[in-house]
């Protein structure tokens, strides 16, 4: 039954550990997510001031292109005569050379439109710009105002120009177009400049797509960073149809703005709109591209500027920036620890299981060790009330013949004492034969001998012990009074000897036999709030096992029973035992 009970204790034990395991590979799983996002959080920071310093610089790198086209506008409006009409295109190839412009463009105002009238490249002459929102608008102020108030592009007196864009006379490369109008001339001024020659170099060095070029390679887990467009991206690539009927994509509209986007996932429009709505950041957890990753959706503030439109060509204020990181780092860091506490566990279960085997093992030695004595001590303390009671009867006729020699000879005061002795020691002998249990009756036969020596005086009380057999080993009615008298004895051997005393009460109460040792205590503060019954504990000196009430303990228990230590007001310990019958 014990080995059961440990067996079940040991396979408890490896259960809770693997349950702790468990949790703490969670737990980890759990921190190490949070500490990527965080990660994340902190590189996402760190890759949108960089972005928008990159990009502000980039936007104010155009307002200086923008400002080459004002410049070259007013040189060619000194170069050209007034009248459209007396300006030749040929006049427009040589000055776009001196002032190293792509082309040069005049537009001219008619009753219902603005067409492109004069050019240096005859493919832009004739084109109609109605259709052409916002710039449309934008003429149509330089003509009556001189002053483009519309909310994106660049505004400068008598001037305005708008961000690279693909042309609709040319849908193959960007440009940026400058207009120039202050009156003087019938004509707005048009000179022009390619992407490739101006910004691209400026790009290439400090753009956006080359700080997160750099950012992915600095960055092992992070697969992939783009900036995203939330007013295209829900709608899809914007294009629009050309007067030649080309198809013409526009840059400032473009759902991914910059770095890429491969790592597609099926919920993306719906996190975009999300992040961009709720201004927080929204993060999934899943395998895209078999890859298993971790996509966070950050919603990045911006001033309005010309380079990023809605579908409706109006400028936004806010973009959503998204990162993705390969959760492999974390996996690969879960399996290393979660290896790592496999062996710490599988280790310190062995080391327990031999702990454990060898606290057992060395327990029942010293509890078969204590039975045996114990079952010494029964048999030998039966043997001597044996012994007594064989030598009154061996010694009968020698007492009866020393009886009759005083009579015969009239010494009766000496007759007296002897009969006195002689009585006294048979009563003794008579009331352990009378306690009516042989064990009870040796034990304390056995401890008045051994009471004797040391002076303490042993008094006994019996009531009533009719039902002491009942239910109750004697090994074990032995084992028990046998130890907490031993105690008692421990205790006032040290004392004077008008103070050794010991008193043993047994008797029957109503449903329960007591048992009641009691004795002098000079310290009982030392005995108080103790763990008198904890395996191991002692008060006394180097020796003893401290195990004494712990077997006491235990035997009562078995017989579903009780014991308790109390103090009366003269310092008297008194420990009693209760067991049901």
């Amino acid at each position: 039954m014990r080995r059961n009970v440990w067996l079940l204790a040991i396979l408890l034990i490896a259960v809770l550990l693997g349950i702790n395991n468990t949790i703490y590979y969670f737990t980890s799983k759990t921190t190490l997510e949070e500490r990527l996002r965080g990660e994340l959080n902190d590189i996402a920071g760190q890759i949108q001031l960089s972005i928008e310093l990159s990009r502000t610089g980039s936007e104010k790198f155009q307002e200086q292109i923008g400002r080459e086209l004002r410049a070259a506008s007013i040189a060619a409006e000194f170069a050209l005569n007034p009248d459209i009409d007396k300006v030749t295109n040929a006049q427009l190839v040589e000055l776009k050379k001196k002032l190293d412009m792509v082309d040069i463009t005049l537009l001219e105002r008619t009753k219902d439109n603005i067409i492109l009238s004069k050019s240096s490249n005859p493919k832009q002459i004739g084109y109609k710009t109605s259709t052409w929102k916002p710039w449309y608008e934008a003429f149509n102020q330089l003509f009556d105002n001189r002053q483009v108030t519309i909310p994106w592009g660049q505004s400068l007196t008598n001037f305005w120009t708008g961000p690279f864009e693909f042309s609709t006379t040319d849908t193959n490369n960007i440009y940026k177009w400058g207009y120039y109008y202050d009156g003087t001339a019938n004509y707005i001024i048009d000179p022009f400049i390619s992407y490739e020659s101006r910004q691209r170099a400026y790009d290439e060095a400090t753009g956006v797509n080359q700080l997160i070029g750099r950012t992915l390679r600095a960055n092992s887990s992070l697969l992939e960073i783009a900036v995203i467009n939330p007013q295209t991206f829900l709608s899809g690539s914007l294009t629009s149809i050309t007067d030649n009927g080309d198809k013409l994509k526009h840059i400032t509209q473009n759902p991914i703005i910059n770095g890429t986007y491969i790592y597609r996932h099926n919920e993306d429009q719906r996190n975009v709109k999300l992040a961009n709505d709720s201004n927080h950041p929204v993060w999934i957890n899943e395998k895209i591209n078999n890859k298993h990753v971790i996509k966070a959706f950050i919603p990045v503030d911006i001033d309005k500027v010309a380079s990023i439109l809605n579908e409706k060509g109006q400028p936004i204020n806010r973009y959503v920036l998204t990162l993705v990181s390969d959760y492999q780092t974390i996996e690969d860091t879960l399996d290393r620890q979660f290896v790592n506490i496999g062996l710490i566990v599988g280790v310190v279960t062995l080391l327990s299981l031999v702990v454990v085997y060898l606290a057992v093992t060395g327990y029942r030695k010293s509890q078969d060790k204590l039975v045996r004595r114990t079952q010494e001590t029964y048999v030998d303390e039966i043997n001597q009330l044996f012994q007594a009671i064989r030598a009154q009867r061996h010694d009968f006729i020698n007492h009866a013949q020393m009886i009759q020699s005083l009579a015969q000879m009239n010494k009766f005061d000496e007759l007296k004492e002897y009969a006195t002795d002689l009585t006294g020691e048979i009563r003794g002998v008579n009331d352990m034969i009378g306690i009516g249990n042989p064990a009870l009756a040796a034990l304390i036969r056995s401890k008045i001998s051994q009471a004797e020596p040391l002076k303490i005086h042993l008094e006994t009380s019996f009531s009533d012990i009719s039902k002491l057999s009942l239910g109750v080993k004697s090994l074990d009615l032995t084992r028990m009074l046998g130890n907490l008298i031993d105690n008692a004895f421990d205790e006032v051997a040290d004392y004077p000897e008008e103070e050794r005393f010991v008193r043993i009460r047994i008797y029957e109460k109503s449903g329960f036999m007591e048992f009641a040792v009691s004795n002098p205590c000079h310290n009982p503060e030392k005995l108080k709030d103790k763990p008198l019954f904890l395996s191991g504990y002692s008060d006394k000196q180097t020796g003893h096992s401290g195990l004494g009430l712990v077997i006491v303990k235990s035997i009562v228990e078995q017989y579903n029973g009780t014991v308790r230590v109390s103090f009366d007001e003269t310092d008297d310990v008194t420990f009693t035992i209760r067991i049901p019958y």
